[in-house]
């Protein structure tokens, strides 16, 4: 411990001792490999670690899985950063009004309970089977999280605040930038972290239904060709992939912030 700070050590993985985390995995890999070694048909059900690894070899040859892998990040980087942009500002401007946000508010509690893969088939009507479609799809599921957190924090900043900066005759922007942003921080963070992670799962969506190059895509061809080790290379991937991306970046941005701007000590 160093002033009240848990460090990380050669020793640590993912905030666990790596000794845990590797007996957790080795147990794991040889429950599956029982398994897929006592049904009939393995290949098509269940196939042995070795058959999904030799896959990945197979794929990563072929330069597909890299192809693949780099798609599907570039689609969430880019949901994400527009998602991300609208979203802290409409909700910052939402939270400066309470008028306002009385009537957004159940307009978009209702469009939040309709799922991106509900809308998606109208958005294909719009734009067809496109790259622009599976980022629309991301759009709209990241927006709203992202959107109601920052609505929220800009709620809770006391309404004194408010009012002596209006007194001294501060603009609507000096409002927001030096108020309700700062008050809003811990809120942004743990809401972009929110809405990256229904971003990352709407692009895997989206790659599957808009016949988009990227891991879904990769599961939904391999469902199709009865590749099922393709499918679970997919599935593996994919959270390996957030969970390597939540703890490593997003958790500590998340945990700083609060520490910073909120109410929490360490």
């Amino acid at each position: 411990m160093r002033d009240g700070r848990k460090v990380l050590t050669a020793r640590d993985l993912l905030g666990v001792p790596v000794i845990n985390l590797v007996l957790v995995i080795i147990c794991l890999i040889g429950l599956w490999w029982l398994v897929s070694a006592s049904i009939e048909n393995p290949d098509r059900y269940l196939p042995s670690p070795l058959a999904v690894a030799m896959s990945s070899i197979d794929m990563i040859e072929k330069g597909v899985l890299p192809s693949y892998f780099g798609d599907t990040l570039v689609r969430l980087v880019i949901g994400s950063i527009i998602g991300l942009a609208v979203g802290i500002p409409f909700g910052l401007l939402l939270g400066i009004n309470r008028t306002v946000s009385d009537i957004f508010y159940p307009i978009m509690n209702f469009f939040q309970s309709v799922s991106g893969i509900a809308i998606f088939p109208i958005i294909v009507i719009w734009w067809g089977n496109s790259d622009e479609t599976v980022l629309a799809v991301i759009l709209y599921t990241s927006f709203f999280p992202i959107a109601f957190s920052v609505l929220s924090g800009a709620r809770e900043v006391p309404m004194q605040y408010l009012n002596a900066v209006r007194t001294m005759g501060a603009s609507r922007y000096r409002i927001i930038r030096d108020v309700l942003v700062p008050g809003a921080l811990p809120h942004i963070a743990t809401g972009s972290r929110l809405s990256i992670g229904f971003a990352w799962r709407a692009v895997i969506a989206g790659e599957m239904l808009a016949g988009r190059e990227g891991l879904g895509w990769m599961i939904f061809t391999g469902q199709d060709a009865d590749l099922t080790a393709q499918v679970i290379l997919g599935m593996i991937m994919i959270g390996v992939t957030w969970i390597i991306l939540d703890h490593y970046l997003l958790r500590p941005f998340e945990a700083d912030t609060i520490e910073r701007w909120g109410l929490v000590q360490r």
